[in-house]
């Protein structure tokens, strides 16, 4: 019989205790998996990780998706650094995303490990996407169930227009191959999704990388988008995640938002992520 303890957090998430990540049996990894699918946001505390075992942890869960803007780990392709020296000023993931949705096939999640931490600040906050569905009437959620939306990375990674690219004297290598931004063909998505591991109803659509709803332009989708943004961020939809030694979040792609607080300038903070693949989505309308 599994150890592992689920405690589930206000706001979003759940934090995971009695349990190892580098010593999971089959039933430990059953536990865990069942409360990432129920949760889609898991906290993990006091935990010890080299590189090979962040890197098997997320082979558990999936394929690992190498990451083609960040920087990687010299040794350890797989592992994307999300890094900020103390003369830098712009952090990476500064501002509410969820990760991949400019994909066709999202990604499935993240797990990001802490390596190096300001002594204050650098939490990062997360958004429940089942919360910010089921805060919304009937009606609204009827009329988003019908709708997709167009998702493009050309504007936050691209060589023209892209945000990181038109600050890439701070960012000193941090993030990388605009051109691979403007190659990619933009995705189209539900704006309601059914989850493929939770079965759960999520609204599907994030300030990051959603440019319009299709059909829409952008001028007609932005009063709509800006609502839906603003129900999602509601503090009864948000935990803050306070990072110390040994933390690491898992989280899903498709069922949460997340924003790195930028609020620990002249101090250095380290992080690895691996990105694990996911699948095309479905609307809520299909079962």
């Amino acid at each position: 019989m599994s150890n592992v303890r689920v405690k589930k957090l206000e706001g979003a998430g759940a934090e995971i205790t009695g349990v190892a990540l580098t010593d999971m049996d089959a039933e430990d990894l059953t536990a865990v998996q069942g409360a990432f699918n129920e949760h889609g946001l898991l906290f993990f505390r006091n935990q010890s990780l080299n590189e090979r075992d962040h890197i098997a942890l997320a082979e558990r869960f999936g394929r690992i998706n190498v990451n083609r803007f960040f920087a990687s780990h010299p040794d350890h392709p797989e592992i994307a650094l999300v890094a900020k020296e103390p003369d830098q000023t712009i952090n990476i993931g500064g501002a509410w995303h969820t990760d991949h949705s400019y994909d066709h096939e999202p990604a499935l999640g993240s797990i990001l490990v802490a390596r190096e931490l300001p002594p204050v600040g650098g939490d990062t906050a997360f958004a429940s996407m089942y919360a910010a569905y089921d805060a919304l009437s009937p009606g609204l959620q009827k009329t988003l169930e019908n709708l997709n939306a167009i998702h493009s990375a050309k504007h936050v990674f691209g060589k023209s227009k892209g945000y990181y690219e038109q600050q890439d004297k701070d960012l000193n290598g941090r993030i990388g191959n605009a051109d691979s931004a403007e190659q990619l063909t933009d995705a189209v998505h539900p704006v309601v999704i059914r989850h493929p591991l939770s079965g759960k109803k999520a609204l599907y659509v994030n300030p990051g990388f959603t440019l319009h709803f299709q059909g829409w332009s952008a001028e007609e989708s932005r009063p709509l988008l800006d609502y839906l943004y603003g129900v999602a961020i509601r503090e009864a939809h948000v935990c803050h995640f306070h990072w110390e030694p040994g933390s690491i979040a898992f989280w899903d792609n498709r069922a949460t938002w997340h924003f790195a607080s930028n609020d620990y300038q002249g101090h250095r903070r380290i992080m690895h992520r691996i990105t694990i693949d996911g699948c095309a989505l479905s609307p809520a309308t299909e079962r």
